[in-house]
């Protein structure tokens, strides 16, 4: 199970970024004051030093000066004279014994800094050694009070470094509580935005950014007003228009009926009379003559009322086989257009396409080579239909005049074919290839909506 990511809140960045600053100043200050620091231990010890040198210096050969008591009267001065400040007295005997050494220091007696703590912050200053007859002294410079002192300051330091963090922590905490209230109204805009209510504005905040954040939302929000009741009113006269479309497919199936029943009966009706006629007239060569150009005029009349009835209708079970529908449609428009070459290639479908999305293929098929008849001037002519689980494809491309002014897009043809694309959340596109001429590319999603279906088969 996976769990969920922890996302820190704007909030708490924002603290976290001025308490991490604020600790960055001051981690910068504590090594700008080590430094300052270890340079004041470093001149106080040397000055200690110097002052204890400058002693020893005039005390040994003053004290040497009587062979006899000299070194006993060195040893009482300076055990009299006790700890030196800032160093350490050491009295070696001529083996290196250790003959004399001065007090522990009594400030702080009983503590020391951190070792660590001693070594960053102790600066290095040689010890000083003088020659006493047999006896050798040593000055040792000892840092230790210095540093303890040091020390103390930090630890009261942090202490109080740690209570101005506490304090600003605190304090920013409140100011971004204040100043990030009115993020609520905006997420609960945003939240009644995302369900669909627009009918949220936000007021002014008297911050800069803010402000244009709430004006930013507010005009988004009337857009989307305006957008939702014009989505609404697509969403009728789309609805309106598929029930125009299904009226119409209704009428052409009427007149297509009509036109099977009454016009090509009459017409085979005048045929069979006529070929009585010519049977009866072969001896009478003027009415020989007009009977068979009546015989071929109502053959033309059947062909084309044949042609108007396969426009009108389109083949039975298009929906199962739609790329043959849409080949043998291709061979009776060449059969009529015989000096306009056509190619036309097809894929199967995976499955059967609902009856809408196969008549709104056909008839984009249709429209578009009737204006190529009409309108281009083409000698060739490519159709091309691929077929997928998830779309179907219709490519009608011309070698013609093209679009041929900027009216042409605006044709009623042309507006019919969008119409019904659209009707099927489908894309339809005009364009203009390299070596001219048009190309019409229909590409529709073979998943209708339900009503749509529905609509097609009803029609």
């Amino acid at each position: 199970m996976n769990q969920k990511r922890f996302i820190p809140t704007l909030h708490g960045r924002i603290v976290v970024v001025l308490t991490a600053l604020l600790a960055v100043v001051l981690v910068i200050l504590a090594m700008w004051w080590a430094r300052e620091a270890r340079n004041a231990i470093h001149e106080e010890v040397q000055a200690a030093t110097r002052v204890a040198e400058q002693w020893l210096v005039v005390l040994i050969p003053e004290t040497l000066r009587d062979t006899a008591q000299g070194q006993d009267r060195l040893m009482t001065h300076l055990q009299a004279v006790g700890r030196l400040r800032a160093n350490r007295l050491e009295v070696l005997g001529p083996g290196g014994d250790l003959l004399h050494v001065s007090p522990e220091p009594t400030w702080k007696a009983g503590r020391d800094a951190p070792h660590w703590f001693a070594r960053w912050i102790s600066p290095v200053v040689p010890e000083r050694r003088f020659a006493a007859g047999e006896w050798e002294i040593v000055l040792r410079p000892d840092t230790s009070r210095a540093v303890l002192d040091a020390w103390d300051d930090v630890t009261a330091g942090l202490g109080w470094a740690g209570a101005v963090l506490l304090l600003v922590w605190v304090a920013s905490r409140a100011a971004l509580n204040r100043a990030l209230a009115p993020l609520g109204q905006i997420e609960a805009a945003l939240s009644r935005g995302a369900d669909g209510k627009f009918d949220t504005r936000l007021p002014a905040f008297h911050v800069q950014e803010l402000d244009h954040l709430a004006e930013s939302y507010n005009r988004l929000a009337d857009s989307l007003d305006r957008t939702r009741a014009h989505n609404v009113r697509l969403e009728q006269d789309q609805a309106f228009s598929r029930a125009v479309q299904s009226r119409l497919e209704e009428e052409r199936r009427l007149i297509a009926r009509e036109l099977h029943d009454e016009v090509g009966q009459a017409v085979t009706a005048v045929r069979a009379i006529t070929g009585a006629i010519l049977q009866r007239t072969a001896d009478q060569p003027q009415l020989y003559g007009s009977a068979q150009a009546i015989m071929a005029m109502t053959g033309q009349m059947q062909d084309g009322v044949r042609t108007i009835v396969q426009r009108l209708r389109p083949p039975a079970g298009s929906g199962s086989r739609l790329d043959q529908a849409v080949s043998g449609y291709c061979a009776l428009w060449s059969s009529h257009h015989p000096d306009i070459q056509v190619e036309c290639r097809t894929t199967p479908l995976p499955s059967p396409a609902a009856d809408a999305l196969a008549l709104a293929v056909l008839r984009l098929l249709q429209e578009s080579l009737t204006n190529v008849a009409r309108h281009a001037c083409a000698s060739r002519v490519e159709v091309r239909l691929e077929c997928d689980d998830e779309h179907i494809e219709l490519e009608v491309t011309d070698n013609g005049r093209g679009l041929a002014g900027t009216a042409a897009p605006n044709r009623f043809g042309i507006t019919g074919m969008r119409e019904r694309v659209s009707e099927l959340h489908g894309e339809l596109r005009l364009e203009s290839p390299r070596e001219g001429g048009l190309r019409v590319r229909a590409l529709l999603p073979r998943n209708l909506p339900l009503e749509e279906s529905h609509d097609g088969d009803a029609a």
